[in-house]
């Protein structure tokens, strides 16, 4: 089977937006999940990482169909052959393994750190708005255990005015050109194409943009004519609108189907496939019960083939569903969401707090890979 990460394009022609998905559902991880696929029981995710015993096939408007794994075969049979073909293609892009990102093995679950160098992020503002404490806080979180450090100038908290280009470009250099010299894997928050390419030159390997390269004209054909990856977000609205209103039909569907819209757009830019993540945005332009819902059906987005990447650190979503707790008391909703997501198999996490995160994915990994399993083989979460 071919690792769709590394190709361009969409598997035989399909458009990845075109219908019917396949949402995995009992996913199950590990030496499990290798046994269940030898016998037939369950059909692979990631290589085989992880594994889905159930699916729910979401048709065209609300129709849905939950088949078992094993079934999947006789329930396509009485298809025609174009719908026989697109489940194929779905299948194959679920199985592909996601080997690496940004240079980094994904053969686990990954944390990326947060450096915010603003003076009003929504849960740690102000704390490392100058350079020298930016700089020591992102060695101290790679130090911590995270793969990625992710570099921020603007704050994008729901409500928050945006930050001039060259206040936000002034604020993140210097950070990234620290820690890239240091060999850490940088990575740019920003939607400005003028930052992401001071923050390519000063060293940044990764593009992080909550609007997807929609957000500047000139985003999307200058990370093509790069190297670095991206990862591309899903939010409704902007940062100053996002949580006046935001609706959804069906919010899984519609992120889904915007993150393949916008990988299509990357591809056709020239931006290998190999170089590209995907994000739900949680907290962006979504109500708590549209965050619970994605985290719920997170693994809908396995069928597009590329690494997931999830960020719930501290956000608001947790203490609407809790006590209303400030952001800095939301680290064990926070450590909640990412052990849920981990074991849907979500491959990167950004977090604030990475000593707790990387204790928690440790713990899980130890917990959901049987005893037994084959020396060496791809861990769980």
């Amino acid at each position: 089977m071919s690792d769709v990460t590394q190709s361009p394009g969409s598997v035989r022609g399909f458009s990845l937006v075109e219908g019917p998905l396949i949402e995995p559902v009992g996913v199950i991880a590990g030496g499990d999940a290798r046994e269940a696929i030898a016998e037939g029981a369950a059909l692979a995710i990631d290589g085989g990482r992880f594994a889905f015993t159930l699916c729910r096939i979401l048709e065209a408007g609300p129709r849905t169909a939950l088949v078992p794994a094993a079934a999947l075969a006789s329930w396509c049979a009485g298809r025609d052959a174009a719908t026989r073909a697109l489940i194929a293609e779905r299948l194959e892009r679920l199985a592909a393994p996601r080997s690496s990102f940004a240079g980094i093995a994904l053969d686990r679950a990954r944390l990326m750190g947060v450096v915010n160098v603003t003076p009003d992020s929504f849960s740690d503002g102000g704390q490392r708005a100058t350079e020298a404490a930016a700089i020591a806080h992102g060695r101290a979180l790679a130090q911590a255990g995270a793969a990625f450090i992710d570099v921020g100038g603007e704050s994008t908290r729901p409500g928050a005015a945006p930050t001039p280009p060259d206040v936000e470009r002034d604020r993140v250099v210097p950070v990234i050109e620290a820690l890239a010299a240091d060999g850490i894997v940088v990575s740019v928050d920003t939607r400005r194409a003028s930052v992401m390419a001071a923050a390519l030159a000063a060293g940044a390997r990764i593009v992080n943009d909550i609007t997807a390269l929609a957000g500047d004209p000139a985003a999307l054909a200058l990370v093509a004519g790069s190297d670095a990856a991206v990862v591309l977000m899903h939010m409704q609205g902007t940062p100053a609108t996002m949580q006046l209103a935001p609706r959804y039909d069906d919010v899984a569907r519609e992120v889904h189907h915007f993150l393949a819209a916008r990988v299509e757009a990357c591809i056709e830019a020239g931006i290998a496939a190999r170089r590209i993540a995907v994000d739900p945005g949680i907290g962006f332009g979504k109500t708590a019960g549209h965050n619970a819902t994605l985290l719920r059906r997170l693994a809908l987005l396995h069928s597009l083939g590329y690494p997931v990447l999830l960020g719930v650190s501290r956000k608001s979503f947790i203490a609407a569903l809790s006590a209303g707790e400030p952001a800095t008391d939301r680290l064990a909703g926070t450590i909640a969401a990412i052990a849920g997501a981990a074991s849907q198999g979500a491959h990167i996490h950004r977090v604030h707090d990475v000593r707790e995160a990387a204790q928690a994915l440790a713990v899980l990994r130890a917990t959901i890979v049987p005893e037994g399993a084959p020396e060496g083989a791809p861990e769980g979460a």
